[in-house]
C-alpha cells in the first residue's frame, strides 16, 4: 500500500488553529519518509490543549503559518493519492480550515480513517482510541499527541490492518474529499 499518515494538533478548540503538523510516507507498506513542522497558528493557545500536546505559544512563535507550510506539502494532496488519520474527521476539518483562513482552496484527495477501520475490524477492543488500536496491533506509539509519533502510529495501524484483513476491506473504508 501506498499512503500518507497525517496528524494535526491544534493550539485551541478552533479546527483551524493547527501548531502542529506530521505526515508519515509509506511506500509498498514502509514508512520511507517523515515530514513534522510546528505551526504558528496566529491565535491564542487554550491551556488544555497545551496540557494535552505541550506545545506553547512561545514553541511556534517564529515557525512558519500554515499558508507558509503548504507550498512545500501542496502535491502530496492531489486526486487519488490516500491520506490515513487516525479520526480523520478531525485532521481533515483541520487542514481544510486551517487552508481557508489563507484563501487557499482545498485538495482533493483520497481519506481513509483509522478510527474507523478500527472500529470495523477490531470491534472487540473495549475502545478505539490510538493508544488502544497501537496497543492492540503491537505498533509503537512513543508519544501520544506529538504529531509525528501519532502518524507513525497510524501509519502501522493501517499496514497491520491491511496485512490481516487485505486490500478489500481496505478499499471499502476510503472516501474522497
Amino acid at each position: 500500500m501506498n499512503f500518507i499518515a497525517m496528524d494535526f494538533e491544534t493550539a485551541n478548540h478552533y479546527p483551524e488553529s493547527a501548531c502542529s503538523l506530521a505526515l508519515v510516507m509509506v511506500r509498498n507498506n514502509k514508512i520511507v519518509d517523515r515530514f513534522y513542522t510546528v505551526i504558528n497558528p496566529q491565535m491564542p493557545f487554550d491551556a488544555r490543549n497545551i496540557q494535552i500536546h505541550q506545545i506553547t505559544a512561545e514553541d511556534v512563535k517564529n515557525a512558519p503559518t500554515m499558508a507558509e507550510v503548504w507550498p512545500h506539502i501542496k502535491e502530496l494532496y492531489q486526486p487519488g493519492m490516500l491520506v490515513a488519520a487516525h479520526n480523520a474527521r478531525f485532521d481533515t476539518n483541520v487542514m481544510r480550515q486551517s487552508l481557508e483562513r489563507y484563501g487557499i482552496e482545498e485538495p482533493h484527495y483520497l481519506v481513509i480513517d483509522t478510527l474507523a477501520s478500527s472500529k470495523l475490524l477490531e470491534p472487540e477492543l473495549p475502545d478505539h482510541k490510538l493508544d488502544t488500536v497501537s496497543e492492540a496491533l503491537n505498533v509503537e506509539l512513543w508519544h501520544h499527541h506529538n504529531a509525528l509519533s501519532d502518524s507513525e502510529a497510524c501509519a502501522g495501524i493501517l499496514i497491520k490492518q491491511e496485512e490481516q484483513f487485505g486490500d478489500e476491506a481496505i478499499k471499502n473504508l476510503v472516501y474522497q474529499i
